[in-house]
């Protein structure tokens, strides 16, 4: 998941109009930012955004739905992104493999950019913004659902595709306290991969005779 502040690589050319509102959304996303990693997330209002951009809260919700979506963006990119790593994975590469690969990048990946580390810190520490970013992930798993059936030839509403891209996705959400998330992510995905294995001495203890 990116944040608005953040560029993304598949930008393409606008037209002057366009242009002058990605810039301005750009500029809310900016200010926002810096002041959520300043002061705080639940101690800046929208008001204070819109003080720092210099416009009016109209015009911060012209272009963002509510306080977390200054945050985040590209939603629609995201699941394009999505649909095409189940559709144009290499060949022999299963659909669960390609998933891992990236969510791993998606959530794990390193930057340059000075800011992504800090902005990761203040999802991490906000449930706000974690809830939130949970609940956009989430939104893409009907159309991921619909690919990897599509891919294996199986109805788009079938069950087990809508099981694996709930699950896939889902799994992102067991990094949340843990003491290793890129391991937890992929315990996940092993699982999906190769079904559960019971560990030995894991067993279900007997029961006591006239328990």
């Amino acid at each position: 998941m990116e944040y608005a502040g953040l560029v993304s690589e598949t930008t393409q050319p606008l037209g002057r109009r366009e242009r002058k509102k990605a810039a301005t959304r750009q500029s809310l996303a900016d200010a926002a930012l810096a002041l959520f990693l300043q002061h705080g997330y639940d101690q800046v209002s929208i008001k204070d955004v819109a003080e720092a951009a210099d416009v009016s809260t109209t015009t911060v919700f012209k272009h963002f739905p509510g306080k977390e979506a200054l945050v985040f963006d590209e939603e629609d990119e995201h699941e394009a992104m999505l649909v095409a790593v189940v559709r144009d994975r290499p060949e022999g590469q299963s659909v669960v493999t390609a998933l891992r690969e990236h969510v791993l990048r998606s959530y794990f990946r390193t930057s340059d950019n000075a800011g992504f580390a800090a902005f990761r810190k203040l999802i991490a520490e906000t449930p706000a913004l974690r809830d939130y970013s949970h609940r956009m992930w989430m939104r893409h798993e009907t159309a991921v659902a619909q690919a990897i059936a599509e891919e294996a030839g199986l109805p788009g509403d079938d069950l087990s595709a809508a099981a694996l891209a709930h699950f896939a996705l889902e799994s992102t959400a067991l990094t949340h306290n843990r003491e290793d998330p890129r391991a937890a992510v992929e315990a996940a995905f092993d699982l999906l991969e190769n079904g559960w294995v019971p560990i030995p001495g894991q067993s279900r203890p007997e029961k006591a005779p006239g328990a």
